[in-house]
């Protein structure tokens, strides 16, 4: 019934100060500048301009949308030299009805600006603000009686499913553009249909219902509505859901269908090295791969609307998300309704999928915020908003390290996470414990998480006495280590967010490591390597057997005795030098061995764990006489840089 035409090809893109060029979507301008440091990168107005023939399409009983998917951060859409729709928001959905304009042979011109401003977040954040269209266009052609598609890009069905008593009601809202009659379906994931109904709100009840379980089971099922005129059906909508029920309890932490369920997973970016935002859905579905083989069960997707078709993965593969808007940093007086349209259209384009099970509405908001007054009410509209508009699921926000346990802010929502990196920003580790017994004591009854915490590390940089913000893998996996412990003693925490899966960028930032980059990630920018740590929460988190040989980048070492750290989730680690055992050990996770070494050689060494095996070469580099030197040397250089 609906038709689409994607329109990604043969694109004129102009930049102030530069040549027109021909390209094809998804693009961003920021892919080179965004990620070299300095904070230069340019911001401003670019244009996109492409020709297109009319499709296909009867005017007496059709209409044609102009469907964008994602345009960073404003966009005015021009058709013919008509001004069909203006956009604030560079993460949504949001579409125009080009019927009326349309000519045999059309000029589609899109104004695409990221300058700085202070009414449109993000403004201020670490990461990068690409500029372009970097998710797909599509002409959608649809009879004239339709679902919805001017609601705030809404898929014009919205389905609740909630279970009890081994049963679900199932209730199907929809949203049309004219008065007809609709059918409702419910597929299960066979696409059997399980249930039958009607009208624009159509209540159900499935007997027996398969469950939406998390990693384990992601069961999904599909609502599918027809919309029919004076007895003949003329527009269909279909959407995938998730019969599961969830909770937080602020000493036991996250239920899922009424067990506990410990969250743990990691926060993502969506940025790639060379490309910004213009990813592919191989990407996406790299990055769940990833994080899937770590044993993730939960995502926070920071700190704006990811893809549609990353939403889907989470659903596919029982990802719980904590989906959030970009008001970030500083809270911008002007910028109040944008908050708002970014929440509705968060919300309304994403309520049906299954992994999300909180909104967030603001990240480290009282960094440079001036006006508390006005901010603070901007957060209790926000949090009413979402109420109203979805009364299933919990609201949620991150809190600026500085940010006291006793600011305001803490308590407008329903649960509360803190981006802590004591231990990295701040000495001692040891303060996370401190920081949770206080809060724990005066706010016994409020839930609280970790949304960030973490440590960069970069894959060329190493130390045998690693220290903080040294930036070396090492210290990471010492950092790490001792979060995931710490975790593990207080046991309350409604959910724990690494920061951050993946490398990204953040053109500010020009000290510590590579310029333009945050390298707290897991996994480097361009995917290729997984540090160390991520083979430790592997250890901690993931059921498939593995053993993983830390510090195979740390090849040329001093001394006569180097360590060597194995990951493993098995429970018994032997290793080999040189084709000779030197030890075994029983142990959980972590297996630290130390290596005799001679000066000048390489050596060999096997990690074995059962029939797992991983290994590595690693070479002194010291000649004998200097290895005596710096052994009775009581002040030699500690740190070995590679």
């Amino acid at each position: 019934m609906r038709r689409s035409i994607k329109l990604m090809t043969n694109w004129q893109f102009t930049k102030p100060g530069c040549e027109p060029v021909v390209l094809n979507l998804p693009h961003t301008w920021n892919n080179i500048d965004g990620q070299d440091g300095g904070n230069d990168y340019w911001r401003g107005r670019c244009r996109y301009q492409k020709t297109f023939l009319c499709p296909a399409f009867d005017p007496a009983s059709q209409q044609v949308w102009l469907q964008f998917e994602g345009v960073n951060a404003s966009a005015t859409v021009v058709l013919n030299d008509t001004v069909v729709c203006s956009h604030d928001g560079g993460y949504s959905t949001f579409r125009a009805d080009i019927t009326a304009l349309l000519e045999e042979e059309n000029t589609l011109t899109v104004e695409v600006d990221n300058a700085v401003n202070d009414r449109v977040y993000p403004q201020k954040a670490d990461f990068t603000f690409y500029g372009g269209i970097y998710r797909d266009v599509t002409l959608l052609v649809v009879n004239k009686n339709h679902f919805a598609l001017a609601y705030y890009g809404t898929p014009g069905i919205k389905v609740t499913a909630t279970p009890k008593d081994g049963k679900a009601t199932i209730e199907v809202e929809t949203w049309t553009n004219c008065e007809g009659e609709i059918a409702v379906s419910i597929l299960d994931a066979e696409d059997n249909t399980v249930l039958s109904g009607a009208g624009k709100d159509c209540k159900l009840v499935l007997n027996a219902p398969h469950l939406w379980d998390g990693v384990k089971d992601p069961y999904l099922y599909t609502a599918v509505a027809t919309l029919s005129v004076d007895g003949q059906p003329v527009d269909e909508v279909r959407t995938r859901f998730g019969v599961r029920s969830f909770c937080v309890d602020p000493r036991k932490g996250f239920f899922l269908n009424g067990r506990s369920y410990p969250l743990h997973g990691a926060s993502r970016h969506q940025d790639r090295k060379g490309l910004g935002n213009a990813i592919t859905r191989e990407m996406h579905e790299e990055d769940m791969a990833l994080m899937k083989e770590m044993g993730c069960n939960t995502i926070r997707l920071a700190h704006y609307q990811h893809d549609q078709y990353f939403y889907d993965l989470c659903d596919e593969n029982g990802m719980v998300v904590w989906a959030e808007i970009p008001y970030i940093s500083e809270h911008m007086p002007n910028g109040r309704e944008n908050t708002i349209s970014q929440m509705k259209e968060l919300i309304i384009q994403n309520y049906n999928h299954a992994s999300i099970v909180c909104w967030g509405i603001s990240n480290e908001i009282t960094i440079s915020t001036k006006d508390k007054k006005d901010m603070l009410d901007n957060h209790r509209v926000l949090n009413d908003l979402c109420h109203t508009l979805d009364k299933t699921r919990f609201t949620t926000l991150a809190c600026y390290a500085m940010c006291g346990p006793f600011n305001k802010v803490a308590h407008i929502t329903d649960v509360v996470s803190w981006n802590l990196y004591l231990g990295w920003y701040v000495p001692g580790p040891f303060l996370n414990d401190l920081w949770c017994r206080v809060f724990h004591l005066f706010y016994p009854n409020r839930a609280l998480g970790y949304s960030e915490y973490g440590a960069e590390a970069m894959p060329n940089l190493h130390s045998d006495q690693p220290k903080r913000n040294d930036h070396s893998e090492e210290y990471q996996c010492l950092y790490h280590e001792f979060m995931l412990k710490f975790f593990q003693r207080d046991g309350r925490m409604w959910a724990t967010h690494v920061w951050n899966m993946f490398d990204f960028a953040a053109d500010a930032r020009d000290q510590g490591g590579e310029p333009g980059m945050n390298h707290k990630g897991l996994v480097t920018f361009d995917r290729k390597i997984k540090k160390d740590s991520f083979y430790l929460y592997k250890a901690w988190w993931s059921e498939d057997p593995f053993v993983h040989l830390c510090g195979k980048r740390y090849e040329d070492r001093t001394g006569p005795v180097t360590a060597v750290k194995v990951y493993s989730n098995q429970p018994k680690v032997a290793l080999y030098v040189d084709g000779k055992l030197l030890g075994e050990k029983t142990g959980e996770k972590e297996f630290l061995f130390a290596v005799p070494m001679k000066p000048e050689q390489a050596c060999h060494i096997q990690a074995v764990a059962g029939n797992l095996t991983d290994e590595m070469t690693i070479r002194n580099v010291v000649q004998p006489n200097i290895a005596y030197k710096l052994k009775k040397d009581k002040n030699r250089q500690k740190s070995n840089w590679v």
